[in-house]
């Protein structure tokens, strides 16, 4: 395999951290380099990187402190950039403090590097299917993650992403404007110059274990940041289409039931198409908390990404509260 730099970056993040090390060192072919930018960790995530370091010649750890919120409006962004520009192979590729990787992840995703079939490839991602909770099952589809390694992905996370050095380069990196979304830009920016190839069972083996609450959190963050960077505004429309619907059919139960039975049945679709398309089993507690956060997810990205639209103001999460 052609000479490949993996990158990551991290912050406060020590109970994940011993998680993605050892599963990118022992990636086979290996990585050249693994080069992982630390935004300023105070909880001993910078501490067991060099430890992890002084074992591993391949493993780069650089401490940046410029790669918080307090100091950028895209920390994430900016760290994948200090590790780019630190790094010495042509070929790029993305993974994140929050998954784990197979043996074989980097060598179905450069492949079409390597073959000079792309420039610009995908990956995806998946659940960890060893311990999900309750609500990583409910909002998977729609964080755009896969519950098997199988199901086909179209998604645009820096979880699983590859590309030449000088692509990167030539869009002008990763976008630092926005604390979320920030691969969401790049794959915009980099499609306006070529097209992205996606590459099968390469995806990132991500573990969130989300609460209820926490799961509501994330998805208002990445919504409020669509608001804030302008996009995806056909989203924002389907889903202020569906609150409206919502509340159409509660004002025509004094008439009729019948529009109620029409959204009912749309509302199962949103909730289930993909299980349905790819035959996925789930248990009956697991189908209730995804109808019911199907249910919320149209108000949701309504609200806050008008929110972000107007405030312009970046939300936080715990990794930065604590820097």
């Amino acid at each position: 395999m052609q000479a490949v730099s993996v990158i990551a970056t991290v912050l406060n993040e020590a109970h994940r951290v011993d998680r993605l090390i050892p599963s990118l060192l022992a990636l086979d072919p290996p990585a050249a380099e693994i080069v992982i930018v630390d935004g300023g960790s105070i909880d001993g995530t910078w501490e067991r990187l060099e430890a992890a370091a002084r074992a591993h010649a391949t493993l780069r750890p650089i401490r940046d402190e410029s790669c918080n919120l307090r100091q950028s409006a895209g920390p994430i962004a900016k760290g994948r950039n200090v590790a780019i520009a630190a790094t010495t192979s042509d070929l790029i590729a993305c993974a994140d403090v929050g998954c784990t990787y197979t043996r074989d992840w980097l060598a179905r995703l450069v492949s079409p590097l390597e073959w000079k079939e792309a420039e610009y490839v995908l990956g995806g991602s998946c659940l960890d299917m060893e311990d999900p909770t309750v609500w990583d099952l409910a909002s998977a589809p729609f964080f755009g993650v896969k519950l098997t390694q199988e199901a086909p992905s179209k998604s645009c996370t820096a979880r699983s992403m590859a590309f030449t050095k000088a692509l990167w380069r030539r869009v002008g990196g990763f976008p630092e404007s926005a604390f979320f979304g920030e691969d969401t830009l790049f794959d915009l920016q980099v499609r306006r110059v070529t097209r992205p190839k996606f590459a099968e069972r390469a995806k990132a083996i991500y573990r969130p274990q989300y609460t209820f609450s926490f799961c509501c959190h994330k998805f208002a963050g990445y919504s409020r940041s669509d608001g804030i960077l302008g996009v995806r505004f056909s989203r924002l429309f389907r889903n202020l289409v569906r609150c409206l619907a919502e509340i159409a059919v509660l004002v025509a139960l004094a008439w009729t039931w019948i529009p109620l039975a029409v959204v009912a049945a749309l509302e199962l679709y949103f909730a289930f198409r993909l299980d349905w398309l790819f035959k996925y089993t789930l248990k009956p507690h697991v189908l209730l908390a995804r109808l019911i956060f199907s249910i919320l997810v149209p108000w949701i990205v309504v609200a806050n990404q008008v929110r972000g639209g107007l405030t312009k103001k970046n939300p936080t999460n715990a990794q930065n509260a604590k820097a």
